[in-house]
Formats: C-alpha cells, structure tokens, sequence
C-alpha cells in the first residue's frame, strides 16, 4: 500500500491501554465528539473483561488538527486520568523518523530503502550506519545519508558512542536490518528510542555460525524469521512478526539461504510498518498488534 502523506493531513492516532473498565469506549468516543473530530477506524482488544487489560488504536480526522492538538491533549488528560489509563496521541501527517544500522548483508536494507522509496513506508530516512562499507554506494543511490562507524574487537563502546553521536535527537526508532552487532544495554538505554531487530528463527535450535548449514544438516521442513524490539535480554524482547517458508530435502544450505533471505525482508518490513503506524502496543513482554493479519 503507497502511504499518500496528504490523504494523511489533519489525521491522528490514539493509543489507549490500561485497566479495562466499564465506561472507557464511551468516555473516548465522546471526547472524540465533543472536539468536533470524526472517527476513521477503531480497533480494540481486552485479554480479559473482568480484571484484564485493554488496548485500543483509534484514528481520527480533525480540519486543522494542528492548531487544537493541544485542546485534545488536555482533555485526554482529565478524561482518561480517572481510568487509569496510559494513552499516546500522534499527528499521521508527521512521518517518524527511522535510522538504518545494517552490516554486509544488505536484503533487508535495500528493501526497506525501496519501500520508502515508493511511499510504502511513511518514514524518513535521515542516515544509514553500517560497520562496512560495501552498502555505500547502494544507500547513497537513494539519496540516503551513509555513516561508516567500524566495530571490531570485543569492546564496543567507541563506536556504539559514535552511533550514538548520530542518532540522538536525529531519530524516533531504530532498525538493525541485519546489523551483526550485539547492542549493549548502555546503548539501548542511551538512545531512548524503539530499536527494532530481525533475525532468522532457528533460535534457540541453531544459534551461531552457518545456521542455514546446520539448518540443512539437520532436515529442517520450515524456516522463518521473527522480528522483535530489542531489550537486553539478547534475542528475547517483545515480538512484532513472523512468518515461515516450507523447504525440503532438495534444497541446499544455500537455497535455505536465500529463501530466509525473502522471509526476513518480508516480516521486518511488515514490522517496520506496523510500529510507523502506530499499531503495536507493548505490554510487558508481549505486543497488541492492530492489523488485517490474522
């Protein structure tokens, strides 16, 4: 789907979660009424009616929406207060901006940078920032900035304090589109944005080197890829998506490759989607995700 930004214009996304509680849909529609917006698409989910939690994406259409995001704000505020209720209020119309961390593997670079390019992903791309160099050229083919910060040796601190000299104040989320790196936790805690990872899903059944290999040498019929917010747990935060791909015994470690390769790109893009649009709701280690995907 192209992201058209004007069809975007005087649009915002609620996010409401907390509690769940008689009287809450209510109270939200009519603060929606009473300022004068019209609703566009609700969606709503509670993981238990009686003592559970609630969670809801609203998005609605408000002329000059701008000039009266502060009036909204305020009245979220009293509204929601006396609910308990955690809420975020955003302007669609202001795309997010997405900084790219990638190695030598460049699939899910390219694809994310070919997305955007044709509007899929209502995103700007302020700086690519890779380890290697060999994706320069390509990432500057799309008029994106690249950043060369190299990483070598177990202490990673210089150049995750580099990366992060790029990143703070430029960036509302990060992709790692097969960034080779482990992110310290001092590093996740300094850049105070959302970090988005993709890997493949073997894990934990062939971790390390040559997993496609080990992969082929073990007669595996599915592989697959998850996409996930990175913690620092390594490899265990809150998952976005996945998906998998039926291989058989014909086909080569390299073929089990290449076919990951397709899933990987496919699920981080869905990912990337998903948290640009402000469909994901993270609720301890889980996510409520508001798509059309079953």
């Amino acid at each position: 789907m192209t992201v058209h930004t004007t069809a975007l214009a005087d649009r915002a996304c609620l996010i409401v979660h907390g509690p769940d509680q008689p009287g809450i849909v209510a109270a939200v529609t009519a603060l929606i009424t009473r300022n004068k917006a019209n609703i566009v698409s609700l969606d709503q989910y509670s993981d238990d009616p009686e003592g559970g939690h609630f969670f809801q994406r609203l998005v609605f259409h408000r002329p000059e929406l701008s000039a009266v995001m502060p009036d909204i704000e305020a009245d979220l505020r009293t509204t929601l207060e006396p609910y308990g209720m955690t809420w975020q209020l955003t302007d669609q119309s202001i795309p997010k901006r997405m900084a790219i961390l990638a190695s030598t593997s460049d699939h899910c670079l390219l694809e994310l940078l070919w997305r955007h390019r044709r509007g899929e992903l209502n995103v700007t791309i302020p700086m690519v920032i890779s380890n290697h160099t060999n994706v320069a050229e390509d990432v500057r083919s799309f008029g994106i900035p690249f950043f060369h910060v190299p990483s070598q040796g177990p202490d990673k601190s210089e150049a995750e304090a580099k990366i992060l000299e790029l990143l703070i104040g430029n960036t509302d989320f990060v992709v790692l589109a097969r960034y080779m790196q482990i992110i310290s936790e001092d590093f996740l805690d300094r850049v105070d944005v959302p970090v988005i990872n993709i890997h493949h899903s073997f894990l934990p059944a062939f971790i390390g080197a040559a997993p496609y290999r080990k992969a082929k040498e073990r007669g595996v019929k599915l592989i697959g890829a998850t996409s996930h917010y990175v913690t620092k747990e390594l490899d265990e935060g809150p998952i976005i998506e996945q998906d998998v791909a039926r291989v058989n015994h014909t086909m080569t470690a390299a073929d089990l490759q290449a076919r990951g390769a397709y899933v990987e790109r496919a699920v981080l893009s869905r990912a990337v989607q998903w948290h640009a649009e402000d469909r994901v709701i993270r609720h301890g280690n889980q996510t409520i995700v508001f798509t059309d995907r079953p």
